[in-house]
């Protein structure tokens, strides 16, 4: 009876010796997949985005024309090494960090717009 209890309360397998420890490879495989998975799915894109971002701020020039960051389209009036001043309207015009430009659009866009 004493027995039986034992067994139920503690599994054979629990009580057999121990076994062969998992190799450090095995145990590190997982892990280092996730990393580089994580590398080529989020971080390496990103990397590309930004570079191309950089690329298009830099090359930013006057009569060029942009959608800023927050949605407004104009056209490059002046441009400085920190800030480029944008024309949204006849005789309106305001001054943006130049990383606040989202894209360029095709010349024409600014003066067909409504």
């Amino acid at each position: 009876m004493l027995e039986t209890l034992s067994e139920f309360l503690i599994p054979s397998a629990m009580a057999q010796a121990a076994g062969e420890q998992p190799s450090l490879l095995g145990s590190l495989l997982p892990l280092v997949f996730i990393i580089v998975i994580f590398w080529l799915l989020i971080i390496r894109p990103q990397m590309k985005r930004n570079k191309q971002h950089r690329e298009l701020v830099s090359s930013l020039a006057v009569g060029d024309e942009i959608v800023t960051a927050g949605g407004l389209l104009g056209k490059i009036t002046e441009v400085g090494d920190s800030f480029i001043a944008v024309e949204l309207a006849s005789g309106t015009s305001v001054k943006l960090q130049r990383a606040s430009v989202s894209q360029v659009v095709p010349k024409g866009t600014f003066d067909a717009a409504p």
